[in-house]
């Protein structure tokens, strides 16, 4: 294939803080690479530098073919134009079924949708899409592997969704300490490769400290018996001559030996493997006591002479756990606008004046972000503040994010941002609109770890059903403009090979977890490996 972009030893640096650090890698015409990372490691970045929205502090980005059209879709815009849109994009937003209305009205996804259909319409050689699963539902999903299936281009997208990655992706960016590595293959090949190199040098680190310990131990030796020689050469009356010569041909055998020893030294260059990415928090409640949360009578909802639904009735009490699903546009964020008042509404809606509500929306660009951490999480003492910030190292962010202004964050670190608001005030209702947008995989687990343990009430929006599987307790699916609720996870007649499928994709991710700590040579390797397997056949047969 032939080589379109080459990257020279790129680095780029964020105000005066270094985040890209010498990349090397290229880009080969019909590659479909999938660039992961934790949350502010620079993916963005390095799409805006390959885009030419920035330029490398050091290092080289070479176009090696002459007019190479390239093509970016961002994660979130705040506007977006409908408009003079080409047949192409047209075709995909009727497929799409984005309704022909201001950008702003539009939910979430069918805003991403509107976005892809620009980005791919224009037909580019080399197509540059940030994040382009956030807000998508199942069907949507299955109809973007489809279009990258067909696209006749090349495409560089920045994803945490595994699954998709695994199914579209050819080549692996992964962004690590700053540097890039280069992966042929899918994301769970990389991690497979990622883990044996880390158990390998791991080994090598251990047995060169072995033979460290060995050889300083040999030196120690010599070092010790020339001592006592020369004390032997001083207290030898009348042989004094003959152990001072003897003192001396031993300190010329100790420092050849330990010439040789310390250039056996010199070959230990095995590094300790590196400590996993972490992120630590948890959410407490004040535990609020009462029986009703929300209660919905008749509850209808128009928008834009489209009905999204009528006739609602729904009660939700105090310590209920529930997940909000639906397609792209059914009215899921609509729902909660009416929860939170913010939306007027035909019908009676009652909600606990005493509850106290978190509601994370899903916008990125409702904080001020002119603003720094430490002038949104003000506090009056050093002990609070001392809090504040260990709450953000533990969310990942590094010292400097504390004066850095929250606009020149990435999506990821803008939502957590978002979260220690809530991790801080003790909220006893959280209601959240998918939450899991845009964060890495280590603070997505984090996150189900810890809403699975939160004792208040919750009300989630979101299309990763691992997520909604560990954390919720019931549903409330709207489906044909109805709400219905859905107790102690009892799928509907129209829901059941949704809710198999369901079921099968928790027990893969389990047995991937437990995979990813394991060698083939393990006695119960070739046994998951080979259940993952048959579990991914029976996932594709319901797709």
């Amino acid at each position: 294939m032939k080589e379109l972009v080459k990257l020279s030893n790129v680095s780029y640096e964020m105000l005066e803080v270094p985040l890209l650090d010498q990349f090397n890698a290229a880009v080969q015409q019909g590659d479909v690479i999938g660039v992961i990372g934790k949350n502010g490691a620079g993916k963005s970045t390095l799409l805006q530098l390959l885009h030419g929205d920035r330029t490398p502090s050091n290092g080289q980005i070479q176009w090696l073919r002459n007019g190479l059209v390239t093509v970016m879709v961002e994660q979130e815009t705040q506007s977006h134009s409908l408009e003079d849109a080409i047949p192409g994009e047209m075709k995909l937003l009727e497929k799409w079924n984005v309704p022909s209305v201001e950008y702003s009205q539009l939910s979430g996804g069918e805003k991403l949708k509107a976005r892809l259909a620009r980005g791919l319409a224009k037909g580019a050689e080399l197509l540059l899409l940030d994040e382009p699963t956030n807000h998508l539902d199942e069907s949507s999903l299955n109809q973007l592997k489809n279009e990258f299936a067909h696209y006749p281009g090349t495409i560089i997208l920045v994803s945490h969704d595994r699954y998709f990655l695994d199914e579209v992706a050819t080549k692996i960016w992964a962004i690590e300490e700053r540097k890039l590595i280069e992966h042929k293959g899918n994301y769970s090949s990389y991690m497979e490769v990622r883990k044996q190199k880390r158990l390998t040098q791991q080994r090598e680190y251990e047995k060169q400290q072995k033979m460290k310990e060995r050889i300083e131990g040999q030196m120690n030796e010599l070092t010790s018996w020339s001592k006592k020689a020369h004390a032997q050469s001083t207290k030898q009356e009348g042989t004094k001559e003959y152990y001072r010569k003897k003192a001396k041909s031993m300190d010329k055998q100790v420092k050849s030996k330990q010439k040789r020893l310390e250039k056996e030294l010199a070959k230990i260059n095995a590094e300790p493997v590196g400590s996993e990415y972490d992120v630590r928090f948890s959410l407490q409640t004040t535990n609020k006591t009462g029986k009703r949360f929300l209660e919905l009578k008749d509850v209808s909802k128009s928008f834009q002479n489209r009905l999204l639904f009528k006739g609602v009735n729904l009660t939700i009490q105090h310590g209920e756990k529930a997940a909000l699903t639906g397609p792209n546009g059914s009215g899921k964020t609509t729902l909660l606008k009416i929860i939170m008042q913010l939306e007027k509404v035909e019908g009676e809606i009652w909600v606990s004046p005493s509850a106290n509500i978190g509601y994370l929306t899903q916008e990125v660009f409702d904080l001020p972000l002119e603003q720094t951490p430490s002038q949104l999480f003000y506090q009056d003492s050093f002990a609070e503040r001392g809090k504040v910030q260990a709450l953000m190292k533990h969310l990942g962010f590094t010292t400097s994010h504390w004066t850095e202004p929250i606009g020149n964050m990435s999506m990821g670190e803008r939502v957590k941002c978002k979260l220690m608001a809530y991790i801080i005030e003790e909220k006893d209702v959280l209601i959240l609109d998918e939450p899991t947008n845009h964060l890495d995989l280590p603070s997505r687990e984090q996150l189900e770890d810890t809403l699975s343990e939160y004792k208040g009430t919750m009300i989630v929006v979101s299309h990763d059903r691992y997520f909604l599987e560990k954390t919720t307790q019931h549903r409330l699916v709207i489906t044909e403009q109805h709400i219905e609720k859905q107790l102690d996870g009892t799928p509907s007649h129209k829901e059941e090979g949704e809710e198999r499928r369901l079921q099968l994709e928790t027990e893969r991710q389990e047995i991937l977890g437990k995979l990813s700590f394991m060698t083939p040579n393990d006695a119960a390797y070739a046994e998951l490996d080979e259940r993952f397997n048959e579990l991914t056949k029976q996932i594709n047969k319901l797709s």
